[in-house]
């Protein structure tokens, strides 16, 4: 990063600090030359169009786009809380748990996104019920957050794991008891299916 950037960088930050909507916050980083957030982003990940990368990217975020994923990877990064720090560390994390949960598609992808952002939220709740100087309201209102935010979690896996299985319902028996003199029948049954 050179020292224009650097600049422009920090006037952005200071821009962020003031009040004022997000919208005027961008435009007033835009004014003082501050990189766009894809740029920002880009950079982070440092990928260039080699095959091998386009490999890792369909890896983290199940498209062949390459624009798709680095957006998805992205919006994911921005989401996750870094105490004012950009870390690699975490970054590296929140790559690694996207290419652990393998999307198979783009749609995978976007919900293994939401996954991070909420579970990331989620934790962040439960971090800010424990302060120890923390008021009942806040206390309150935090937990009620997230437990909203791990019910959200857990629906959104559910929803990949039906995505993943195509809606296909399995039927496991686990037990079958057949006493003296009884018969069992193994295979397929169809109902209402009488052969003569």
């Amino acid at each position: 990063m050179t020292k224009k950037d650097e600049k422009a960088t920090k006037a952005g930050a200071a821009a962020c600090a003031d009040e004022g909507s997000r919208t005027k916050r961008r435009a007033r980083a835009k004014r003082k030359g501050a990189p766009s957030r894809a740029k920002q982003t880009r950079e982070i990940i440092d990928i260039s169009r080699s095959e091998e990368q386009g490999a890792a990217l369909r890896s983290i975020s199940g498209s062949d786009d390459r624009d798709f994923a680095l957006n998805l990877v992205g919006q994911v990064l921005a989401a996750v809380w870094r105490d004012g720090s950009s870390s690699d560390e975490g970054q590296t994390a929140t790559l690694a748990v996207m290419y652990e949960l393998k999307p198979r598609d783009p749609s995978e992808g976007m919900v293994i996104g939401q996954l991070i952002a909420c579970h990331n939220a989620a934790m962040e709740c439960y971090r800010r019920a424990m302060i120890s100087d923390q008021t009942f309201a806040g206390w309150r209102e935090s937990l009620n957050q997230a437990n909203k935010l791990s019910r959200t979690y857990a629906a959104l896996m559910e929803a990949l794991d039906r995505h993943r299985s195509k809606g296909q319902q399995r039927i496991t028996v686990e037990h079958v008891t057949v006493n003296a003199g009884g018969q069992a029948i193994v295979g397929t049954v169809t109902p209402g299916g009488r052969t003569e």
